[in-house]
């Protein structure tokens, strides 16, 4: 007999209800005290993930550090996220989570999360002062690999940068950097 995890009745989830759920292979999120849950990303998705990760470390001072998912990002009690790529102060995070906004949040676009990282989550970082938002759609076999990079300003995110396929995105957040796009399918 498997695992029984009890759901909370007549309240929303807490971060202590996430950390009772089983392993199952989902990503588990928290968004307002509504548990949020997508399937393991596609092998495009990991790809550019990593190798997107891969040019943030070369470039990152060492006052920050990248992550992959899984790292529980906790904005708040009822709201915990795990974006794809995080850049975070070292001094930021505990041995189990990151308890603050990141310096920098990357999303790579699946189906199943388009939409909500597109809204719901962007906006979550925002209200909870993350510098810099990025989202990567990995394109596909047609459409090229493209990054919209938005940077906080006066509470909201605004579009700074934006390219796709061998065109070059130029930042400044969370520090200086120059990426291509299509280099990160290889």
């Amino acid at each position: 007999m498997g695992v029984v995890t009890l759901l909370p009745r007549g309240r929303t989830f807490t971060r202590d209800d996430l950390d009772a759920l089983p392993d199952d292979g989902w990503r588990h999120e928290l968004i307002d005290g509504v548990l949020v849950m997508s399937p393991a990303p596609s092998i495009r998705h990991q790809v550019v993930a990593f190798e997107l990760a891969v040019l943030l470390r070369a470039s990152c001072p060492e006052d920050l550090q990248v992550f992959m998912a899984p790292l529980d990002v906790a904005l708040a009690v009822d709201t915990v996220v795990q974006p794809d790529i995080i850049v975070a102060r070292r001094t930021d995070l505990t041995e189990r989570d990151l308890p603050a906004a990141p310096r920098l949040a990357v999303e790579i676009l699946s189906p199943s999360t388009r939409r909500f990282d597109l809204s719901v989550k962007k906006d979550r970082l925002a209200e909870a002062g993350c510098p810099s938002y990025w989202v990567v759609d990995p394109g596909d076999d047609d459409q090229p690999v493209s990054i919209t990079a938005w940077d906080l300003h006066d509470e909201m995110y605004v579009e700074v940068a934006l390219a796709s396929g061998d065109d070059v995105l130029g930042v400044e957040l969370p520090f200086r950097l120059n990426i291509t796009p299509a280099l990160l399918v290889r």
